[in-house]
């Protein structure tokens, strides 16, 4: 397995013989307003990508774990091939198919792609009202012969459907979306240090990934101050915060 952060939640992984492109957000720095009601103005995305864009166009194939912008932008519609095989949760399979792609699998529990398992896992993206505003939001396991299995966590809180999927399959490493994103008011809608330490806690033997900050105008936890707060709760040996292109040591 062989894993690089693009940027955000966008992810170029090499799993089982495979390559696939998750969550990819592609646009220009700017090229999106500002999220609504997140207390300030600048526009999305914050940063560019580590590199010229084609770079990431001809995955094998593509993974999308919910619509959100931030998860599956204008570029990436635009850029990539309309007869990609791509895989999504359920809830959205006829709206990507309904922007012309042609491949599209939407998985209620488990498809495969060239060998390797794709299981869809459930999450929270918030709580009460601004949770269920959100929609629904989905994470996957990924298993391959002579492949560690790999989670990818997708836009959650900790919450008991995390525990469970912990739990059943002992992933070797968990990909999770941090950034403490939220609006002006309520909670938090992706894991803040306090999350990421007690999934740490739960799961000890589990290397964990930590992305999805810098970028979007909503996430108030970045990378430093993440770095920081672990250190303080002495995790910071446990979590892998990857900048924007790196390959983080997983071995």
């Amino acid at each position: 397995m062989k894993l690089q952060l693009i940027r955000h939640a966008a992810l170029w992984l090499e799993y089982g013989g495979s390559v696939f492109l998750i969550d990819p957000m592609l646009g220009e720095p700017g090229a999106y307003p500002p999220i609504v009601n997140s207390g300030n103005e600048r526009r999305n995305p914050l940063v560019g990508l580590p590199g010229p864009v084609n770079r990431w166009l001809k995955p094998d194939a593509v993974i999308v774990t919910h619509f959100h912008n931030d998860h599956w932008d204008d570029a990436a519609v635009s850029l990539l091939p309309k007869d990609i095989p791509l895989f999504s949760q359920i809830e959205d399979g006829d709206r990507i198919g309904g922007q012309g792609f042609t491949a599209v699998t939407p998985i209620q529990e488990q498809a495969e792609f060239r060998g390797v398992r794709l299981i869809r896992t459930r999450g929270r993206h918030g709580t009460g009202e601004i949770g269920r505003l959100m929609g629904p939001v989905s994470g996957f396991i990924l298993q391959a012969p002579d492949e560690p299995v790999l989670y990818i966590a997708g836009d959650t809180i900790w919450c008991e459907e995390v525990q469970e999927t912990l739990d059943r399959y002992q992933p070797e490493t968990v990909v999770i979306n941090a950034g403490e994103a939220r609006f002006v008011t309520g909670c938090p809608i992706t894991m803040n240090d306090e999350d990421i330490s007690r999934l740490c806690v739960h799961a000890p033997k589990t290397k964990v990934v930590a992305v999805h900050m810098d970028t979007i105008n909503h996430c108030h936890l970045t990378r430093d101050k993440l770095r920081e707060r672990l250190e303080d709760k002495g995790l910071l040996g446990r979590v892998l915060i990857p900048s924007d292109g790196e390959f983080p040591a997983l071995d």
